[in-house]
């Protein structure tokens, strides 16, 4: 029944299995959680790190058996590719990880599916037997106002972002995009300025209003360091959400490098490995788009992790969900200084900073946290989804 997930979870054994894989960690600030006006407001207190025995009982585990079949079953519905390297495979690794190590079957993933056709191939999952159903993006949403509704007995989870609606059988994260872009912006400019270039480039979709918002706050940060930088966004896709084609990003990159650019930030998908390896072999700065463990990559070089980790999320969500303080109808938002799962805070890292530049960046943090660019980042968030 769906009331395992509306009470809190608090068997020890469970907890211990939920924390193997999301390495709880008190180091830093529990994200907001925000009710509905109709329910009560859970407590903002992080969970415990206290990590009880491992050899607990698997039956722990069947708190998340919404439908009673004896199986844990996880799914994910997700619009790009699922091993793009980037955004969506993060979310993909973060449900795996949690499944491994509590012993629970593959998620059945479902990827690269279209607007158009989201409802179709989520209503197709919701029939497979189904306990929790991860989405992830807000571009295949849509659907969910009528889906959480049709099965109210699976849990429904969305990373969906800024300004989807609240929805009472949907459990919702998103995160900050003009602070985490911000920082990666400073951190570019740091790194360029210590390169001797001040040019960078931001390869996107189409310009959509998340974009906006991103792409404007990171030259914000990027110029806070260089103020006489030269940047440019460039529009990739070919047509809306498109941030898979490497064509597009390939030919936009090679006209930035022409133009002698010193950095770029593929914002991208299933285009961005494509895009790191050029860069790679050019000796360009760039950087990740979502994964938080982009500077411990072998076979690609990522000089800034910039962490928006779905992967990351979901597992703090989870968390949240065990300690009983994060519920279906509620969002989850993740800022700079924030816990946000294995990853930690979201936000910019430079990969192999020098002391002055883990200082600097340390700093910017401290002050991105604390609000002293609210209302500049805030005027920038106007100018995306103001129409």
């Amino acid at each position: 029944m769906k009331a395992n997930f509306r009470k809190p979870l608090a068997a020890l054994g469970f907890a211990a299995l939920l924390f193997t894989a999301c390495g709880g960690d008190d180091s830093s600030s529990a994200p907001a959680t925000e009710a509905p006006a109709s329910s009560e407001a859970p407590s903002s207190e992080a969970p415990s790190t206290d990590v009880a025995s491992t050899d607990a009982p698997a039956s722990d585990v069947s708190a998340l058996d919404s439908n009673g079949d004896g199986v844990v079953q996880f799914a994910l519905a997700i619009p790009g590719p699922a091993n793009d390297g980037a955004y969506y495979q993060a979310l993909v690794d973060g449900v795996k990880a949690f499944t491994s190590s509590n012993g629970l079957p593959d998620p059945i993933i479902v990827d690269k599916i279209e607007a158009d056709k989201a409802a179709t191939a989520m209503d197709d999952l919701a029939q497979q037997g189904v306990d929790v159903i991860a989405v992830g993006a807000s571009e295949i949403a849509g659907p969910l106002a009528d889906l959480t509704v049709k099965y109210p007995d699976i849990f429904w989870y969305c990373n969906c972002g800024a300004g989807f609606a609240d929805l009472p059988g949907l459990a919702q994260t998103l995160d900050d995009s003009s602070q985490i872009s911000y920082s990666a912006g400073y951190a570019t400019g740091l790194l360029l300025k210590d390169a001797g270039n001040n040019k960078a480039t931001f390869l996107g979709c189409c310009d959509l209003n998340f974009e906006k918002e991103a792409y404007l706050s990171f030259e914000l940060g990027l110029k806070a360091v260089l103020p006489d930088a030269e940047f440019s966004y460039v529009k990739t896709g070919a047509f809306d959400y498109d941030f898979d084609n490497t064509a597009g990003a390939t030919e936009a990159y090679n006209a930035a490098k022409a133009a002698g650019v010193g950095a770029v930030y593929p914002y991208l998908g299933g285009a961005l490995e494509p895009i790191v390896q050029l860069a790679n072999a050019d000796g360009i700065i760039t950087m990740s788009a979502g994964s938080s463990k982009a500077c411990e990559s072998t076979d690609l070089k990522y000089d800034i992790a910039v962490k928006f980790d779905g992967g990351d999320y979901i597992l703090e969500a989870l968390a949240r969900i065990v300690a009983g303080t994060f519920k279906e109808g509620e969002k989850l938002t993740f800022q700079i200084g924030d816990n946000a799962g294995p990853g930690k805070s979201p936000g910019a890292v430079i990969c192999n900073p020098t002391p002055e530049q883990q200082t600097a960046m340390d700093e910017i943090d401290a002050k991105l946290a604390a609000g002293d660019f609210a209302a500049d980042l805030g005027a920038i968030k106007g100018q995306a989804y103001g129409g």
